[in-house]
């Protein structure tokens, strides 16, 4: 290995880095792609997709409970949440989606190499050099470009001593636990915390939710996040906003948690509080790549770091930590190494947000204070869930839409939905935003009758001043 050089060599196996190896190899690239653990990275193995599985889990035990309502009895009728084997499911659909993602490197010809990757010293102009400590010892990799894709690691809350271990786990061990805790205490309410509480919840734990600012999922619209703050306390979900916690003391079979002078006391404690860039291993300094003050690694519109050879993407450059962030900036920055044509750059405002808890919440672009600060003159399109003849038909009429809309220009500059289908609901609206449909053209847009889409095509309308059935 180490006579050769690659066109590009990628850190990282996540959604980020396989996507670039997938690409880089379509585009004729010599590729290599370094993982220290597991193909899929973090997403697969240990968030978006086993947090999915259990939340599928929890949409179903909630489904199966109000069987009686739609005329289908249930024998017995005695309803429960047999967790090992939502476990064993959880884990059969992350080996399915990890060994897909085995099958396309293969598939494409991807030198995978598994170990843990640290830059070496220049000693060649034009090359750079990664250590790779393999199973089989030391190994050697050169390469023109390198494209560092390595993901980010929990953070703990600000208190002495306080440490993951034990009954305190971050969200990872919440979703990969093999048993459902009588009782559980989740420190931060944005998408992570709310997609722990609300899935842990229905499955009948109590839970106490933290969070410090005013309202949970704080970056979105405020009315959406009081909607949810109802709808988790049906779920055993305990909301404390303005949590200001003093102290958390871990003991034999539980974790107590003083909040405002308060103590609580759990089985288990969840902290999701954030993420820190994942580059301790990496030796960025021996190339000069640039960070910020939070340890971000600075990038180009093209996802190129301080050092013109070397990308970052994911969670280690600005940005919300999305895998389907990342994706997108991989394609970039394999785009430009390969010198593709019309490559162009990530537009932040067009990335969706979604949250899998019960109702889904996603969003794109603005929130309404956000377009008023921006002194945009603002028009608004609400509808109801519940205005929707297929949100009765199926038997949830929670939850509405929000477009914000610039009444000079036309165009949506952001979009809101909570209920039912909202992670695919917002792709219309992101489509829309990005594609530059203005609201008042989507209102125009022929919609499948019954859907629940239809009311994406309502709300349009109402930005633009006519709903139907408002």
């Amino acid at each position: 290995m180490a006579e050769g050089v690659f066109d590009v060599a990628i850190v990282g196996g996540g959604p980020g880095g396989y996507v670039a190896a997938i690409r880089a190899r379509q585009l004729g690239l010599t590729t290599v792609l370094i993982e220290k653990d597991k193909l899929g990275g973090r997403c697969l193995n240990y968030a978006c997709i086993p947090a999915k599985a259990v939340l599928r889990s929890a949409d179903v035990l909630k489904e199966v409970q109000d069987a009686a309502t739609f005329g289908v009895a249930v024998p017995g009728g005695d309803i429960g949440v047999d967790f090992p084997t939502v476990a064993k499911r959880r884990d059969r659909v992350v080996k399915t989606m990890t060994g897909g993602v085995g099958g396309l490197m293969k598939k494409n010809e991807v030198l995978v190499v598994e170990g843990e990757a640290t830059f070496a010293e220049p000693t060649e102009p034009g090359v750079v050099d990664f250590h790779v400590q393999t199973p089989d010892g030391l190994k050697l990799v050169r390469t023109a470009h390198a494209l560092i894709a390595t993901g980010s690691t929990a953070q703990t809350v600000p208190i002495p001593g306080l440490q993951f271990g034990g009954r305190i786990v971050d969200t990872a061990g919440a979703w990969l636990a093999d048993d459902l805790p009588a009782s559980l205490a989740v420190i931060g309410a944005g998408a992570s915390g709310v997609e722990v509480a609300s899935a842990f919840g229905r499955m009948g734990v109590q839970v106490t939710l933290l969070e410090a600012l005013p309202q949970i999922l704080p970056a979105e619209e405020p009315e959406i996040a009081a909607a949810l703050t109802k709808d988790l306390a049906k779920q055993n979900v305990n909301v404390i906003t303005g949590a200001q916690i003093s102290q958390i003391t871990q003991g034999d079979g539980a974790v107590q948690l003083v909040v405002a002078g308060e103590t609580i006391q759990v089985a288990r404690l969840c902290i999701a509080a954030g993420r820190a860039p994942d580059l301790s291993a990496l030796n960025i300094a021996a190339y000069g790549i640039a960070t910020d003050e939070r340890g971000v690694v600075q990038v180009g519109p093209d996802q190129r770091t301080s050092n013109q050879q070397i990308f970052a993407i994911g969670d280690i450059v600005p940005g919300p930590a999305l895998a389907h962030k990342a994706s997108e900036e991989a394609v970039i920055a394999i785009e430009t190494i390969a010198g593709w044509q019309g490559v162009h750059p990530l537009d932040h405002n067009n990335i969706p947000r979604v949250t899998f808890c019960s109702p889904q919440v996603a969003s794109i672009g603005l929130t309404e204070a956000q377009a008023h600060g921006a002194g945009i003159q603002v028009t608004i399109g609400e509808f109801p869930l519940a205005a929707a003849g297929a949100a009765t038909v199926y038997g949830d009429r929670t939850g509405m839409i929000k477009i914000i809309g610039d009444a000079t220009t036309g165009q949506i500059v952001g979009a809101h939905v909570i209920g039912p289908k909202a992670g695919e609901l917002i792709n219309e609206l992101g489509v829309a935003k990005s594609a530059g449909v203005g609201y008042a053209q989507l209102g125009r847009i022929i919609h499948a009758h019954p859907t629940i889409s239809e009311a994406v095509m309502e709300a349009a309308r109402a930005a633009d001043g006519w709903a139907i059935h408002a």
